[in-house]
């Protein structure tokens, strides 16, 4: 996936209205804050969901992977790197901090309202008190507010309210942006004397390449300062006296490296300035205070950590509800799916070797059903790198079978095996249902790996996909979709396998009546959509046509479609992202004709492989 989310850049007026609550000096300007004045479009409070839900008379759950740190908590410090300390006695889940003008207070990102749901805050820097400024269900981020300390700009997904109004949707801006593809606005960084803002534009360069641009906060003056073709520069930052603009600069490719857990070491990329008024003059020296010394953050390597100049500081530091009413949301681990009894079934990625387990729908009754490496089908080694394992578990329509991928993934499809396992429910009678080899040329030439499987509603059918040595190179015998009929035997004793697509397609899944085949096709070098397909090949239907990726696509229990996009993009930059693949991945719902799209969830974080757990499995 490569694209960016619509985040448009926002402002928060410090004027006379409702929104002074929302300001960190209204208490100084003998205005009361008052918690009722403040936006909030959806429950504050996890207590008040779950009572709205109770009123509806539904307790029902949409599990759901995502992938993001599993705690992050604001520090503060003495600019020496003394006394360091928590930022707030009830940390949850905080980041992206900036000091208000004066010092007194540290505004930021907190998801206290729902994992996943950014908003602002603030606090003093004591620690207290913690006062909501915008809360919504979109995502709100990167606050800063003016030096002058009359407005807020800060990234936000959608959701106009009072006093809050999108520079970024001004004639000039959109005469530069492709609305057409992902695009966004992220960053923004307020000149000295409060004239201007500087922020990063996603849609008028190509995807991961990144300008600096500047506008007023009366909307006026909107102009490039400074861009780079193949290259991102990010992160602006102003020097005292206003004159000069100091980023960050890497190769588009390096943006990669930056985010990825593989590459980040070897990552490289340049501190440069230029003069505001021109965007020349570069120089390679954030600037601290009123001071010349320029503050930055070290990713990779053994230093890890933040800097100023020359000076190392802490290799520990960190830089610093969209709910639906009818459903609460849960974590559970990879590829979780539901039977019609409502047991799950899950890849046991993070807590155990990659195997498949089954358990009650309320997370009980656990049980190991597919163990590769107790097995010792695969390295604890591979499968710990996160390259190998039990994928995909898909339930009999009587709960008795499960069927499962079993082998090598991801770039290790091409050199090693993977079988299609059929087991019954207990894991016991596990059979492979195809043939494979570790590694491939082990098997010759046609030998191929299989994976993602799923089972037909009538239990006579599994669809899987396959990949072989030189599908890369457009084998088309080695590339699509293949159904193994569990109904017929051929002379040698095996079920027979009949070939549905022979294009880039993966991770296929029977609708619940068995008419449709929904899966990922790569329609282009670097394009995937959602399609269906009948199973007999007829009807081939492609449903999606974002510029981003749409891909894991899965049936939800009321016959639409559920899938990860990219569409919405990255909320923030790319390279500030660690360790994740695709931060930017959020989950889609439409009709089984690809009509009412709609986004089910909106965060910072990865989010894909959804399931509905109905209300009666609680």
């Amino acid at each position: 996936m490569l694209s960016f989310l619509a985040s448009p850049l926002l402002a928060l007026a410090i004027g006379p209205s409702v929104a002074y609550a929302a300001c960190p000096y209204a208490q100084q300007m003998g205005l009361d804050l008052n918690a009722r004045d403040i936006p909030h479009p959806h429950p504050p409070s996890l207590a008040a969901h779950q009572s709205h839900r109770r009123g509806l008379g539904k307790d029902v759950v949409m599990l759901m992977n995502r992938i993001a740190p599993g705690t992050s908590e604001l520090y503060i410090s003495d600019i020496d790197a003394g006394n360091e300390r928590p930022l707030l006695s009830d940390p949850v889940f905080e980041y992206h901090a900036s000091f208000s003008p004066d010092g007194q207070w540290v505004l930021f990102t907190s998801e206290r309202n729902g994992d996943g749901n950014s908003d602002i805050w603030r606090v003093h820097t004591n620690g207290s008190p913690l006062q909501p400024l915008v809360i919504t269900p979109a995502v709100e981020d990167a606050v800063v507010l003016s030096p002058n300390g009359r407005h807020a700009a800060y990234v936000a997904t959608e959701g106009m309210i009072a006093n809050i109004w999108n520079l970024t949707n001004t004639p000039a801006i959109a005469a530069t942006t492709n609305k057409a593809v992902p695009h966004g606005y992220f960053k923004p960084a307020w000149s000295p004397d409060s004239q201007w803002i500087a922020f990063l534009p996603t849609a008028i360069r190509n995807g991961l390449e990144l300008s600096i641009f500047a506008i007023r906060p009366d909307e006026t003056g909107f102009r490039k300062v400074i861009g780079k073709d193949g290259y991102a520069l990010g992160s602006p930052s102003w020097s005292a006296e206003g004159k000069r603009i100091v980023y960050y600069e890497m190769t588009r490719e390096t943006t990669w490296d930056a985010h990825s857990s593989f590459d980040v070491n070897p990552a490289n990329s340049s501190i440069v300035s230029v003069d505001f008024a021109t965007g020349t003059d570069r120089i390679f020296p954030q600037h601290l205070g009123n001071t010349s010394a320029i503050g930055y953050l070290l990713k990779g390597t053994t230093k890890e950590g933040i800097y100023s100049g020359t000076t190392y500081y802490n290799t520990t530091a960190r830089s610093p509800a969209y709910w639906d009413a009818n459903w609460t949301y849960r974590f559970t681990d990879v590829f979780p799916t539901v039977n019609t009894a409502g047991r799950l079934a899950i890849t046991q990625k993070q807590l155990g070797d990659s195997a498949v387990i089954s358990l009650n729908a309320t997370g009980t009754d656990n049980e190991t059903v597919f163990d590769p490496v107790a097995r010792g089908i695969l390295s604890l080694s591979s499968v710990e790198q996160g390259t190998s394992g039990a994928f995909q578990s898909s339930w009999s329509s009587d709960g008795n079978w499960l069927t499962y991928g079993v082998g090598y993934w991801f770039a290790g499809r091409a050199s090693n095996g993977g079988w299609i396992v059929r087991s019954k429910a207990d894991g016991s009678e596990a059979i492979n249902l195809t043939t494979s080899a570790i590694p491939l040329s082990a098997g010759g030439n046609n030998t191929l790996n299989t994976g993602f499987p799923s089972f037909s509603p009538d239990g006579t059918k599994i669809v899987f996909r396959v990949w072989g040595a030189d599908a890369e190179d457009g084998d088309t015998s080695q590339l699509g979709l293949r159904i193994v009929h569990l109904d017929q035997v051929t002379a040698n004793g095996t079920y027979p396998i009949a070939v549905l697509t022979n294009w880039w397609d993966t991770l296929p899944s029977f609708s619940s009546d068995g008419t449709k085949i929904v899966f990922t096709r790569r329609v282009s070098g670097s394009n995937y959509e959602v399609c269906t397909i009948a199973p007999d090949g007829s009807d081939l239907q492609v449903l999606t046509s974002s510029e981003a990726n749409d891909a894991h696509a899965v049936w939800s229990h009321d016959g639409r479609i559920m899938y990860s996009t990219g569409e919405y993009g990255f909320q923030s930059e790319c390279a500030l992202y660690d360790n994740t693949f695709q931060p930017y991945g959020q989950i889609n719902i439409m009709d089984a004709d690809g009509r009412n799209k709609r986004a089910l969830t909106k965060s910072l974080w990865e989010d894909s492989m959804p399931a509905y757990v109905p209300g009666e499995f609680l």
